[in-house]
């Protein structure tokens, strides 16, 4: 499944899945990797939830041409975490009105619920990036001292 991997200076975690429902599964198990790494345990559960809503809207929904995978980029910002999630596909996803008895729809919600923002960029080429940022409590996690407590730009994503 993980098909390319590429760290930046300790700050950045980049890899590439096959458009699989076992993708999300691999995915959160790298997050919660990256996030121990990162000292980030704190925002663990919130940012597994985010993660595993976008992957699972794009190995759903994203209809990407053979051959094309999703990406995941897990990004230190500040004492938080931006998670981007790639895919070739053009259509864009969009919060629903569900039901209460509804099974599906909820995704978009409870990212908008868990992130402190989260939206849609486009990409260079084909396809989009749904992305998020989850922040943990001031004082948890890596210090300004640490050296990254300035945004760090990810990916020409322009999010």
């Amino acid at each position: 499944m993980q098909k390319h991997q590429k760290t930046l200076n300790g700050v950045e975690v980049v890899r590439r899945w096959t458009c699989h429902p076992r993708s999300v599964r691999l995915a959160r198990a790298e997050l919660s990797r990256a996030l121990a790494a990162w000292a980030l345990t704190e925002i663990e559960d919130a940012a597994l939830v985010v993660l595993s809503e976008l992957v699972t809207n794009a190995v759903r929904h994203a209809r990407i041409p053979s051959g094309r995978e999703i990406e995941t980029r897990y990004a230190l910002v500040g004492v938080g975490l931006r998670i981007e999630v790639h895919d070739a596909a053009e259509a864009r996803p969009r919060r629903l009105a569900v039901g209460a008895d509804a099974e599906n729809g909820r995704g978009l919600a409870l990212v908008e619920a868990l992130a402190d923002e989260w939206g849609i960029s486009d990409r260079v080429g084909c396809g989009k990036a749904v992305w998020a940022v989850v922040s943990a409590a001031p004082g948890v996690g890596r210090s300004e001292s640490a050296g990254v407590a300035e945004r760090v730009p990810v990916g020409g994503t322009g999010g």
